[in-house]
């Protein structure tokens, strides 16, 4: 068995943080102001131009650092410790669907602006009928 590490692949890496993402091509093509094809490309490329790098790093949000050293093994040990991290104390991880406010507030808060408007719409339309 050899020990050789394998080179970088960067345009893989690139596909796999884009994948990661939810993100197409076609969109990441759009963002850059290139085609979907050149995208197919660069992905395919075991080496990438730095300033196409930076680029494509910004748009997906992530460093050319975090492009060049990604790993499989690296982002499934960041979610398990995350996962780990967020469950082990009290806080607001405790419960992943645990919202931060009271949702039935918001609902009334959503109704009170709609009947608002509803009168508003009544006082312009009264206006209206009593200037004629």
């Amino acid at each position: 068995m050899s020990t050789a590490t394998k080179p970088k692949h960067i345009g893989r890496n690139i596909s796999r943080i884009r994948e990661l993402r939810g993100m197409k091509q076609e969109v990441l093509a759009e963002a850059i102001g290139i085609s979907q094809q050149t995208i197919s490309s660069i992905e395919g490329s075991e080496e990438v131009e730095f300033k196409r790098l930076l680029e494509i790093a910004k748009i997906l949000g992530v460093t050319v650092e975090a492009i060049e050293n990604f790993s499989e093994e690296s982002v499934f040990s960041f979610f398990n410790n995350f996962y780990d991290n967020s469950t082990a104390g009290s806080g607001v991880f405790n419960h992943p669907n645990q919202c931060t406010f009271n949702p039935l507030d918001k609902v009334i808060e959503l109704y009170e602006r709609l009947v608002q408007v509803e009168r508003e719409k009544v006082e312009f339309m009264e206006k209206l009928m009593n200037g004629k």
